[in-house]
C-alpha cells in the first residue's frame, strides 16, 4: 500500500513539474555585443490548480447510495411542502403516483421563507440555525426509494426572510438600515453576492447527498419590480458595478452567473440542475426588473421550468381575453414562444418540464376564472403534448390534486 502510494505522489509531483514548465515562456535579448541569446522566467498564475472540470468524470461522482432511475417517459411530477412530505399525508400521495402515471415530487428542502426543512449534514452555521426537523430524510428517502418515485429538491434561493434578517448586509436596506420587504412582508437577498450563492449551493450540495437526483431552484430573480426601486435601496454590486453594463444587464449577468456557478459546483454530486422561470421571461427578450433571461439560464440548466399557469397572465395576454377560462389555449400559445427560444439554442437546449395548474384561482373574481379540475389539468398537459413536451410538474399549495386527470397523450 505504502509502495503504491509513493507511486501516486511520483506521479503527482512529476505532472505538477511538467504543468509548471508548461508555464515557462522563452523571449530573446540583446547582449552587449548585439547578439541574441535566449533567457527563460517563469509565468505565474492565479488559477487554482484544482477546479471543477466542465465534464466531471462519472466513476468519481459522489454515490448517495439512493437508487432511482430518470424516468423513462419523462417527469410526471406533482409539489410537496414539507409538513405534506413528513406527515400524514404523505402515503396517500404516494398511493396517487403509484396509482397513476405521476412518477415525480418536487420537495421543498429550503421553502419561500428559507427554512430548511430536513437536517443536512452541512457545517455552515446559519444553515444549522435555518434548520427544522419536520422531514425525516433517513424515512423519506428509501421511501420514495421502493416507491420508484424520483425525487426533485426545491431549494428557493434569493427569496429569503431568514437569511435577510440574519444578514442584513447580505440582502437590501433602506436608508436609514432597515430592511427592505416588498408588500406581502418578504425579504430578499441580493443575487450580486457570491456569499449568498455559496449558501444556497451548500443546500443543494447536502440535499443532493440525501439521494435527491434533481436540484430545482426557484425564485432565481430579483424582487418583482426592482427597477422601480434599485437606486433607493441599499445593497452591494460587487463587481458586477465595475463594468459598462447598465442596471437591467447587471442584475441578468449576476443571475446567469449564479445559475451557471451552482450547475458547475453540482457536477460532482451526479444531479440534474433545474431552474423555475417566469413564463412572460421566453416572450419577452429579457425582464428588466428581476434579471431573467430566458435564453441564457437555459443554456445553463438540465431542464427549465416556466411557470405558465393560466391564472397568472394579465387580460389579453398570449391573445386571450381571458386566460385563466382557456387553459388548453394559453399554454398552446405559450409554446410556441418557447419552442421558438428553445430551438434556437440547439444542442444547448434543456428539457422543457413547465409548471401547469392544479387550482382553482377564485381570486380573480366572478368571470375571470374558472373551477379547474380534471378536465383543465388534462387541457394543459394535452397542449405540451401537442407542442411537443411530455415533461410537466403540476402546482397546488395545499398538495390536493385533482383525480381523473389523463397525463399522457402518446
Amino acid at each position: 500500500m505504502m509502495k503504491k502510494f509513493k507511486q501516486t505522489l511520483f506521479c503527482s509531483a512529476a505532472l505538477l513539474s511538467v504543468s509548471v514548465l508548461g508555464s515557462t515562456s522563452v523571449e530573446a535579448e540583446e547582449t552587449a555585443e548585439g547578439q541574441e541569446v535566449e533567457t527563460t522566467y517563469l509565468t505565474m498564475h492565479s488559477d487554482p490548480l484544482l477546479t471543477v472540470p466542465e465534464a466531471f468524470p462519472s466513476q468519481f461522482k459522489y454515490d448517495s447510495g439512493i437508487d432511482i432511475a430518470y424516468p423513462k417517459d419523462g417527469v410526471k411530477g406533482i409539489f410537496l411542502t414539507a409538513n405534506s412530505a413528513g406527515g400524514s399525508r404523505m402515503d396517500s400521495l404516494i398511493e396517487l403516483l403509484n396509482d397513476t402515471e405521476l412518477n415525480s415530487m418536487v420537495i421543498d428542502v429550503k421553502d419561500d421563507y428559507g427554512d430548511i426543512t430536513m437536517p443536512l449534514e452541512s457545517e455552515h452555521e446559519l444553515i444549522i440555525e435555518n434548520t427544522r426537523n419536520w422531514v425525516d430524510p433517513e424515512e423519506l428517502m428509501p421511501k420514495l426509494e421502493e416507491n420508484d418515485i424520483y425525487p426533485i429538491a426545491r431549494i428557493v434561493v434569493f427569496k429569503d426572510n431568514n437569511l435577510a434578517e440574519e444578514r442584513p448586509d447580505l440582502s437590501f436596506t433602506h436608508p436609514d438600515g432597515s430592511l427592505w420587504t416588498n408588500r406581502a412582508g418578504h425579504a430578499f437577498v441580493n443575487p450580486f453576492m457570491e456569499e449568498v450563492w455559496e449558501y444556497n449551493v451548500e443546500v443543494a450540495k447536502q440535499a443532493a447527498k440525501l439521494g435527491f437526483k434533481d436540484i430545482q431552484f426557484d425564485y432565481v430573480r430579483f424582487p418583482e419590480g426592482f427597477e422601480l426601486r434599485d437606486e433607493d435601496v441599499i445593497y452591494s454590486r460587487e463587481d458586477y458595478d465595475d463594468g459598462d453594463l447598465d442596471n437591467v444587464k447587471q442584475r441578468i449577468e449576476a443571475v446567469t452567473d449564479f445559475v451557471a456557478y451552482a450547475r458547475r459546483e453540482l457536477q460532482p454530486f451526479d444531479v440534474d440542475v433545474s431552474v423555475d422561470i417566469f413564463g412572460y421571461s421566453a416572450t419577452v427578450e429579457e425582464t428588466p426588473g428581476i434579471g431573467q433571461n430566458f435564453s441564457r439560464i437555459s443554456e445553463n440548466v438540465d431542464a427549465i421550468s416556466s411557470m405558465i399557469y393560466p391564472s397568472h397572465w394579465g387580460p389579453g395576454s398570449l391573445g386571450i381575453a381571458k386566460p385563466d377560462l382557456e387553459p388548453y389555449n394559453l399554454v398552446a400559445n405559450y409554446m410556441q414562444h418557447e419552442n421558438e427560444v428553445l430551438d434556437s439554442l440547439g444542442e444547448n437546449a434543456p428539457i422543457s418540464r413547465p409548471w401547469i395548474q392544479d387550482f382553482t384561482a377564485s381570486y380573480l373574481g366572478s368571470g375571470w376564472y374558472k373551477q379547474y379540475g380534471a378536465q383543465e389539468v388534462s387541457d394543459q398537459i394535452r397542449a405540451l403534448n401537442d407542442y411537443g413536451v411530455n415533461e410537466f410538474l403540476l402546482w397546488n399549495a395545499g398538495n390536493t390534486y385533482s383525480e381523473g386527470a389523463q397525463y399522457s397523450f402518446d
